[in-house]
């Protein structure tokens, strides 16, 4: 009932153009009932009326569900690493840094810290802003590329925060796009009518997959944890008015962290078996990538997506109060803003104080606007994700 583009969903809210809304799987924008005076009914009809068959009713009551954003919350390492650290460490500068990235400082994490625990944190502060108690959680979602266990590590936070009732948690992999694309798996999840509080977590700890050698690579990257909570609510007050997602497995080459083989154990030898065997073990390789090629990618593909999402939902860039982007790179950051003519001060940017932390970069930075009193409940937030995969989205979104 949804695809890559936008959702079989309810009547547009007021902040959108006035369209015409239809019943159907549209792979352009959002579909809805045909009018707010011809609402589908789900209860018992009157004497003559006739009686909806069960896709009917499917339909009705997935467009009589909206999600809404009602709470979010960080967390970030107590470790913070200044360009001139790193100077220290690899032929850099401040200057140098600070011009081609706009980044400043990075918080890592250390022995004392982990990547669950930060996303543990974040998904309480989360909760606790939306007045949610962890029993009544339904869902929990975590966007991330770098587990602590092999099997994901949503199950983990899930446990720490205490969810009696057992909820389904799991993980998402699509790197720094991994925040959008969680939002949309929760609003579909929602909007199919057995979730009501889905918490979606961004959190990533790529300074352990980072080349602390290679200038090129070290300097981009921090580690911390955002989260929000997504709830049901009626479709007027929906607040997930459009998205769009891609990818595109060919640029995987310009920004990857591939599996490499180690040596085989000699104590295991090969037992006279099968040559190759036993396996390999294997590990992952330290970030690779081309910094040009990602560059043009995202100036590229990601005006183009937010766009795209804006059509959808029956908005023009003037309906949008903040552009919140992956915090990559201030070159990309301001070449999209550019690009959409979305003016400075519309910007919400944290990157100097934090680097790149991938799938947390969107929820952290929502976190500290929300806080900090910037961002105001009402205001419509066009946010977007890129990265290794090559992923990309965006998301237009109401804050509560």
């Amino acid at each position: 009932m949804a695809n890559a583009y936008g959702f079989l969903g309810p009547s547009v809210p007021s902040l959108r153009r006035k369209i015409q809304p239809l019943i159907g799987n549209f792979g352009s924008g959002f579909c809805s009932n045909e009018g707010r005076s011809k609402r589908v009914l789900c209860s018992s009809t009157a004497e003559g009326a006739e009686k909806l068959s069960a896709s009917q009713f499917r339909i009705a009551r997935l467009t009589s569900r909206g999600c809404k954003l009602i709470g979010c919350g960080s967390a970030v390492p107590s470790l913070q690493l200044s360009n001139d650290d790193l100077a220290k460490i690899v032929d850099t500068s401040d200057e140098w840094i600070s011009v081609r990235t706009g980044i400043r400082n990075r918080r890592v994490l250390t022995g004392k810290d982990s990547m669950t625990f930060l996303a543990t944190e974040a998904a309480r502060k989360a909760l606790q802003m939306a007045e949610v108690d962890p029993d009544d959680v339904d869902m929990v979602l975590l966007c991330t590329s770098t587990p602590e266990d092999l099997f994901g590590s949503a199950t983990q936070i899930q446990r720490a925060l205490g969810c009696k009732r057992n909820p389904l948690a799991y993980d998402i992999t699509a790197a720094c796009s991994g925040f959008v694309l969680g939002l949309v798996s929760a609003a579909c999840h929602i909007r199919g009518g057995a979730f009501q509080n889905v918490l979606v977590i961004g959190a990533d700890a790529l300074s352990r997959y980072v080349d602390w050698t290679d200038r090129g690579t070290c300097i981009l990257f921090g580690d911390a944890a955002g989260a929000v909570l997504l709830q049901a609510c009626d479709s007027d007050d929906d607040g997930l008015f459009g998205f769009d997602l891609h990818s595109d497995g060919d640029g995987q080459r310009h920004l990857n962290a591939s599996i490499k083989e180690n040596e085989v154990d000699h104590a295991l030898g090969s037992n006279g078996l099968v040559l190759g065997f036993p396996p390999k073990r294997s590990s992952y390789s330290c970030i690779q990538m081309n910094g040009k090629e990602v560059f043009r990618f995202a100036v590229r593909c990601v005006p183009q997506s937010i766009e795209s999402a804006l059509g959808k939902a029956g908005l023009t860039g003037s309906s949008v109060d903040w552009l919140l982007l992956h915090q990559a790179n201030q070159r990309i950051i301001d070449a999209v803003a550019t690009r959409l003519e979305v003016p400075q001060e519309r910007i919400i940017s944290n990157l100097a104080n934090y680097g790149n932390t991938s799938a947390a970069s969107i929820p952290l930075a929502l976190d500290e606007a929300v806080r900090s009193g910037k961002v105001k409940s009402g205001q419509t937030i066009a946010a977007a994700g890129f990265g290794a995969g090559l992923t990309w989205g965006s998301a237009i979104v109401k804050w509560c």
